[in-house]
């Protein structure tokens, strides 16, 4: 089964977005993932169709109310829909390639993206919705880093990607960063291409792009070193 990914929002026009360009457009048009957007405002309360209200015990902004969003949740996700619940939280787990990698061989994910201050306590209790971060920083809502998430996921789907070795190297799927990578011209502003690039020998080549990719995650990431 294709993966398949439904995202509850306030602004469903957001998607897809980038992902409907490129290999993860491709690949949407060809049927390699899905995606299906649920307008939350549906379920909102009286004329206006009101999903928030003032925070308990007062503070500023506003926050989303828990009836209306289970209301949403489960009209867009039947009981028996077995894919995780994400709600995309700056107080959440950190987004990782091994939790990408573990969603990319399910069926998908159900993406709760927040708005306001945030989210009724009740509601992620009660629908039991894991929440995810994708950096120690804030965000207007929960759509653009439910597009980096997916972006994530998409391309490592098999058939989105035109070469599927192309991503056994990248930073983090070995536990460290990425090595440098050079093409033509063979010199550029009088620098030139590392010598073991240059000797044929594949051998060597690899072990230059393992040195110089412990040399980066040591300078750059070193708390990356020895988790894998």
């Amino acid at each position: 089964m294709p993966f398949r990914a439904s995202v509850l929002t306030l602004y469903p026009e957001m998607f897809p977005g980038p992902l409907g360009v490129s290999l993860a457009g491709e690949g949407l048009r060809k049927g390699l993932w899905s995606l299906d957007t649920h307008q939350i405002r549906d379920h909102g309360i009286g004329r206006h169709r009101n999903v928030d209200d003032n925070p308990a015990g007062g503070g500023a902004g506003m926050v989303l109310r828990c009836d209306v969003l289970a209301a949403a949740i489960d009209a867009a996700v039947p009981a028996d829909d077995m894919r995780p619940r994400l709600l995309m939280s700056p107080r959440g787990r950190r987004l990782d390639q091994g939790l990408v990698r573990e969603w990319v061989a399910g069926e998908g994910v159900v993406i709760v993206c927040g708005r306001f201050e945030g989210v009724d306590e009740r509601v992620i209790e009660g629908r039991d919705l894991t929440e995810i971060s994708v950096g120690d920083y804030i965000l207007s809502g929960g759509e653009m880093a439910a597009l980096l998430l997916l972006d994530a996921c998409v391309r490592l789907i098999p058939g989105v990607m035109g070469k599927e070795l192309s991503g056994q190297d990248e930073s983090f799927e070995n536990g460290l960063l990425e090595y440098p990578h050079y093409t033509r011209p063979r010199e550029w502003e009088g620098r030139g291409l590392p010598e073991a690039l240059l000797s044929g020998d594949h051998a060597r080549i690899a072990r230059w792009r393992r040195e110089q990719a412990e040399t980066i995650t040591r300078k750059r990431r070193p708390d990356l070193i020895g988790k894998v």
